[in-house]
């Protein structure tokens, strides 16, 4: 079956399929020793020889998908040039080459997905799929009903109203609240901007879910790789965009 060529380049874990375009763009990409310029190419995997820089694709689709509990104070990244801690130092006796599925700011811990299909990781994080995030998160001060109805129907932020969330109060600390926060949206920092914006800002903050996935009991610095079932969970949420 004929598929676009920066799909499967993104599928072989060649590169995310933001980047697959741009090797096409870049004439880095030949099929049949033929350069490929357009990026709505279609190609035939197992008939097409496909090759980035004269190297020859050979395997589609290696399936390597792990699940990492991020701690506080380590850079969603490969390299940081001032020597922080980085994720890729948390996964490096994983040898495939893996993709981020979003990130997690310095200072949040939790869960994150790890994968070396580049096509899977462009749909879990698209906006028109919708995947759910959960987070919990410690917020400064008591918020009163109404404040958690406003998270709930949506925040203005960047000018633009955040889609509605989930959020319900799950423990108090004395003058300070833990929430349950869901969102099906990825803006940057947008838990820790939404509660700021109604006065109660952030104080400790931990991703728990991301889809079906859950990070369980996991402990911080670790990782594991999903079972077949929550691979199969985990395909079913990009299969069909939300609305369509």
């Amino acid at each position: 079956m004929a598929e676009r060529l920066h799909v499967v380049l993104a599928r072989a874990g060649v590169a995310s399929r933001r980047k697959a375009e741009n090797l096409i763009r870049e004439g880095r990409v030949t099929v049949n020793g033929e350069v490929i310029l357009k990026l709505g190419a279609q190609v035939v995997w197992g008939e097409d020889a496909i090759r980035v820089d004269n190297r020859l694709i050979r395997r589609l689709d290696p399936r390597v998908t792990i699940v990492v509990n991020k701690p506080k104070q380590v850079l969603t990244t490969s390299h940081d040039p001032r020597g922080r801690p980085t994720t890729a130092e948390l996964i490096r006796r994983i040898k495939t080459r893996l993709f981020s599925v979003g990130r997690l700011d310095y200072h949040t811990e939790g869960l994150l997905i790890f994968t070396s299909d580049g096509e899977l990781a462009h749909r879990l994080q698209h906006p028109g799929y919708g995947i759910p995030k959960t987070y919990r998160t410690k917020v400064k001060g008591l918020p009163a009903e109404k404040t958690l109805a406003h998270l709930r129907s949506g925040v203005i932020l960047d000018g633009k109203p955040t889609a509605t969330a989930q959020v319900k109060k799950i423990g108090t600390t004395g003058r300070n609240v833990w929430l349950e926060i869901t969102i099906r949206e990825g803006r940057y920092r947008q838990v820790r901007r939404m509660c700021a914006v109604v006065g109660h800002p952030v104080m400790k903050l931990k991703r728990i879910q991301y889809g079906p996935i859950l990070l369980g009991d996991l402990k911080p610095g670790t990782y594991r790789h999903l079972t077949p079932q929550e691979m199969e969970k985990l395909r079913k949420c990009v299969t069909k965009k939300t609305g369509s």
